[in-house]
């Protein structure tokens, strides 16, 4: 009797042949871009240090095309937006020590946002590994113990012969759902030291699916379905696991309305009938959805921003469809479905009963009227001026990345992007520098669209090394620097908790002459012609610079109540 589990896959001449006469001069880091190569990775990014050295030597005998960055960090939100947009698990080539930590905030924004990284870094000596303190250069008592934390998993590399094998694992970890950075770290003596170890051919490391429990999902459709005011909250994990069509089948299904959270931009259509957009910051909304009687929340933990702070307390049934399982239930109770957002949305597809409300569209258009009326209360004509131009100069196809920075904060709620993976933010972890880096990613992952990245002047401060980057590439992103003279958004928060500011004035370079010392040409714009620069910039190949000096103000918050 034969056994799936003993059957053993016969190589075929040619991966013979190259078994028995591998070519000579290979090393350890041979075995760490053929293993990439095997695994379908294409691209890698990176940033070369001295114990890295054996690996970035292989990839001057690989096929493997090589995107250097300038500083760590922004390298990793690179692969990011990488990641973002191909669904692949982008590879990030690392040196040890400083080199290595420097991406932490690259990778901790990975993990909020699910995007799918394997990092690659090397290690000292093998003979240091351990926490003995041999004074190595970059030596670390324990590298792996700083990532643990930040990453979904770690794997150390102690010999040649675990190099495929650790990649392999490392790679399936990072896209089975939900998708997230990894780390794995070889020491300097193994990527250096010739093997015999023959060309690593293939791989196989298909992720592992995360179905829905189907007396979960039994349970859930019947509540739907008998449910008189039912909602929707989509969030990043339907973009992530590429749903948002099944989203609206099932949200006109059920003449659900739907809201998405500003990880979920683009999941459901902007002007559909059901959407009530992304104005999950405000009360109106927020009433809303508390008021529904079943609620089903896709691929969100309703955490910080996607709950209004903290603020929403849904009155009805809660169901919830979540992919990280630290995440189910973690700030509602709920009828909790750990799964990819893709297969338990088919699931409740093939099981819910139609409804008939004739009347959801007209409460959507209820709730979005009672918002655009706050908003137009508070004279924010500049901030609508800004961001409508933005979306009439950027094609509807094209992504945008948005930094920390007032504009992205409108943009989380007043933006439309057009459909779902075309708009993304630093708003996972909330750090500063993602938004150039990122598009930068994006364009190598894409060549064929123009990218839009946007910054404030602090943000950007982060990134201007990455100008020789663009202009190195060729990259067609542009880059809109909005320059306030300083960190905005503090300066607002500052000014209403203390009535006066500390630490958020900057001095302001010229960013024309920055971008064109880089070689990158630059323009400065106005409110007024900030639609015909954008368009411009976007239809002129290559990288390119538009500064906009302008101070703009966020609408005021309706978590802190009246």
């Amino acid at each position: 009797m034969t056994h799936d589990h003993d059957l053993v896959l016969r190589p075929t001449e040619a991966q013979m042949s190259a078994a028995l006469n591998p070519p000579p001069g290979r090393n350890g880091g041979d075995l760490v871009v053929e293993t990439l190569a095997g695994l379908g990775a294409t691209t890698v990014f990176g940033l070369p240090g001295q114990h890295a050295l054996g690996m970035f030597d292989a990839l001057r005998r690989s096929d493997l095309r090589y995107i250097g960055l300038r500083v760590e960090n922004n390298a990793g939100f690179a692969a990011d937006a990488y990641g973002r947009v191909t669904g692949e698990a982008a590879p990030l080539l690392l040196s040890t020590g400083p080199g290595a930590l420097t991406s932490l905030a690259a990778l901790q924004e990975a993990a909020a946002a699910s995007a799918p990284i394997l990092a690659i870094s090397s290690q000292v000596p093998t003979a240091g590994l351990g926490g003995g303190r041999h004074g190595y250069l970059h030596e670390l008592p324990d590298q792996a113990a700083s990532f643990r934390g930040v990453v979904k998993s770690v794997h150390t590399v102690r010999a040649q012969s675990q190099i495929p094998s650790a990649i392999e694992a490392a790679w399936k970890s990072a896209l089975t759902a939900p998708h997230g950075p990894v780390w794995v770290e070889i020491p300097q003596d193994v990527l250096l030291a010739e093997t015999s170890i023959p060309v690593v051919t293939g791989g196989d490391a298909f992720p592992e699916e995360l179905p829905p429990r189907p007396e979960l999902t039994a349970v859930a459709a019947d509540l739907l379905s008998r449910a008189a005011r039912p909602a929707i909250i989509a969030g990043g994990g339907v973009v992530r696991a590429d749903a948002s069509g099944k989203l609206r089948r099932l949200a006109e299904t059920l003449q659900a309305p739907v809201v998405t959270t500003p990880g979920g931009k683009g999941a459901f259509p902007w002007t559909h009938p059901l959407s009530l957009q992304s104005w999950i910051e405000d009360r109106h909304t927020t009433d809303f959805l508390e008021d529904a009687d079943v609620l089903l929340v896709v691929g969100s933990g309703l955490g910080e921003l996607s709950s209004n702070y903290h603020t929403f307390k849904p009155r009805g049934r809660v169901v919830q469809i979540e992919a990280d399982l630290g995440k189910l239930e973690s700030n509602h109770p709920a009828l909790g479905i750990h799964a990819d957002a893709r297969l338990a949305l088919q699931a409740l597809l093939e099981t819910v009963s139609p409804r008939q409300d004739t009347e959801a569209p007209e409460r959507v258009r209820e709730v979005l009227t009672r918002v655009a009326d706050r908003i137009a209360a508070q004279e924010l004509t500049l901030e609508q001026q800004v961001l409508a131009s933005v979306r009439a100069a950027l094609p509807a196809d094209s992504p945008s990345f948005w930094d920390m920075t007032i504009l992205a904060y409108w943009a989380w709620s007043a933006f439309d992007a057009k459909g779902p993976n075309h708009m993304h933010s630093a708003q996972g972890s909330g750090g500063l520098g993602y938004g150039f880096p990122a598009a930068l990613g994006a364009a190598v992952a894409d060549p064929t669209r123009p990218v839009l990245a946007v910054s404030g002047d602090g943000g950007a401060l982060y990134s201007i090394a990455e100008l020789a980057t663009a202009r190195q590439y060729d990259l067609n992103v542009t880059w809109l620097i909005v320059d306030d003279g300083g960190y905005g958004i503090l300066r607002e928060y500052m000014t209403d908790a203390f009535g006066e500011t500390t630490a958020t004035e900057l001095t302001r370079p010229d960013y024309v002459a920055l971008a064109e010392s880089f070689g990158v040409p630059g323009v400065r714009t106005t409110p007024e012609t900030l639609s015909d620069d954008l368009s411009k910039a976007l239809g002129a190949p290559g990288p390119s610079v538009v500064v906009l000096p302008a101070v703009l103000r966020m609408f005021a918050a309706t978590h802190l109540g009246e």
